[in-house]
């Protein structure tokens, strides 16, 4: 099968399915200006499939919006270094439940089973080309180059008014429900330690997340600190652009091994999540957090052939000085000298760090404010967590926050601890797009009950008048 027919199949397919139907949500405007019926902020994978999965619904009246030029939305033709994906290749995804949309099918139109069968893990470049293609037959609509700026509420109407920048130009839209598809770093701020960010000139260090100039590092020494997989991921693609040498800096003695993914991922536990008592959802997230997702066996090894990788376990830094020569690190064991420091130390999930939330925010649940763990289990990186309903939404402290939050839903990584791992990763969006989708749907349908209700109870559009064509047809023939 070419590509070609692949995208004739896709289209046979919705046609079969009756993809898209006719909606079922009445259009509106409020001073004039259009309404969506939902606005999804971030057009990575997480949101592409949260634009079919509404679809679906039958609700078409939806926007996508990225700050990113089309087609390097997401971390994958951007800050993501690792050569593939650690997904095993078998998972579905954004699919839907529908062949034709899985990432097999598109690989197979192009290398056919053989090609398939001799796939290790997808290549995380090939990833983002299926998402574009994905993107493109199923004619989302994407709006590039548009960043959230604000989102305000319009209380009296159960509307929000998002502030967007677009090519330097400042708009609004409205819609009665918003999406933040945002990937891992939506739900808060990647994270650098204080006597880093506080202690350094910005052009000696970067964060995983951010854009490296990796020409200017040729022959340098540099320092990674962190032992999960993104640490791992920097030190191969630096050595690989002629990093002279790469450290790693583990604080473990000993480098994480066990990947809990891979049993939630058989489990249930990934589908069945929202089943679990608070008690019990607080308990299986700290155990995550535990252990930092490792490499990958063969980004390890791809990292630790080069003659110029070092692995220190049982190093964490203590201290950090800039001086003429570079930037000084200090450990439990001895100082070095590197040229570039490169900080893996992931995120820090809480919506006060989010500024588009800001007139919002004070009013968002926290799981702090809603459990209270066991000592030996509490976390206040879990605790500044929102604490969301099944179906992601935000939930209020109070009856005035039960207004502003109202239709806002949270769809990336800061909805861990509340819906598992659900939002953000591969592993689990074919179980959380539908949950998603269907929670927006019922709340849309929950809004316009009475509308519903009058519609209904007005209807008479009579359907059997065939006794009446039979009257006719007999008088026609009697004359």
């Amino acid at each position: 099968m070419s590509l070609e027919a692949l995208d004739n199949q896709v289209k046979q397919d919705l046609a079969y399915l009756n993809i898209p139907e006719r909606t079922w949500l009445p259009s509106a405007k409020h001073n004039g200006k259009h309404i969506y019926d939902v606005i999804i902020i971030g057009s990575g994978q997480s949101g592409l499939g949260a634009a079919f999965g509404l679809i679906r619904e039958k609700i078409t009246n939806i926007l996508v919006i990225d700050e990113n030029p089309e087609g390097f939305e997401g971390p994958w033709d951007t800050y993501a270094r690792m050569t593939t994906l650690r997904t095993p290749k078998h998972l579905t995804s954004i699919d839907t439940g529908i062949p034709s949309l899985t990432f097999r099918s598109w690989w197979e139109a192009q290398y056919g089973e053989t090609g398939w069968n001799a796939l290790d893990k997808i290549p995380k470049g090939e990833w983002m080309n299926y998402l574009r293609w994905y993107r493109k037959i199923l004619n989302l609509p994407v709006q590039n180059n548009t960043q959230l700026q604000l989102i305000e509420p319009l209380q009296q109407d159960k509307l929000h008014q998002l502030h967007l920048t677009t090519n330097e130009e400042t708009d609004t839209v409205i819609a009665r429900k918003v999406i933040l598809a945002t990937g891992i770093q939506g739900g808060g701020q990647w994270f650098v330690p204080s006597f880093i960010k506080n202690h350094l000139s910005k052009h000696v260090f970067a964060h995983t997340s951010e854009s490296i100039d990796f020409s200017t590092l040729k022959d340098k020494k540099v320092a990674i600190l962190g032992g999960g997989a993104s640490a791992f991921d920097n030190a191969n693609h630096a050595l690989k652009k002629g990093v002279k040498e790469a450290h790693v800096f583990v604080r473990r003695s000993e480098m994480p091994r066990i990947n809990p993914i891979r049993q939630m991922e058989g489990s249930g536990m990934i589908d069945r999540f929202h089943t679990f008592t608070d008690a019990q959802k607080y308990q299986v997230m700290a155990h995550f957090f535990t252990h930092n997702q490792p490499p990958t066996n063969d980004t390890f090894k791809k990292a630790s052939v080069w003659p110029g990788f070092s692995l220190h376990t049982g190093e964490p830094w203590l201290a950090v000085e800039e001086d003429g020569d570079g930037v000084t690190v200090s450990t439990g064991k001895r100082d070095y000298t590197f040229d570039f420091l490169i900080i893996s130390t992931g995120l820090r999930s809480d919506p006060a760090l989010r500024p588009e939330l800001r007139l919002i925010e004070p009013y968002i649940f926290r799981w702090r404010d809603y459990y209270q763990a066991p000592q030996h289990l509490c976390n206040e990186q879990l605790d500044a967590h929102p604490y969301l309903s099944p179906g992601f939404a935000f939930q209020s402290k109070a009856l005035k926050g039960q207004k502003q939050l109202h239709g806002l839903f949270s769809f990336n990584y800061a909805a861990l601890i509340s819906c598992g791992l659900s939002a953000s990763a591969i592993s689990g969006l074919r179980y959380a797009i539908p949950k998603l989708a269907a929670a927006v749907a019922d709340q849309l349908f929950e809004d316009h009950h009475q509308q519903s209700l009058d519609a209904f109870f007005s209807y008479d559009e009579e359907e059997f008048v065939a006794d009446r064509e039979s009257a006719t047809e007999s008088q026609k023939a009697m004359t």
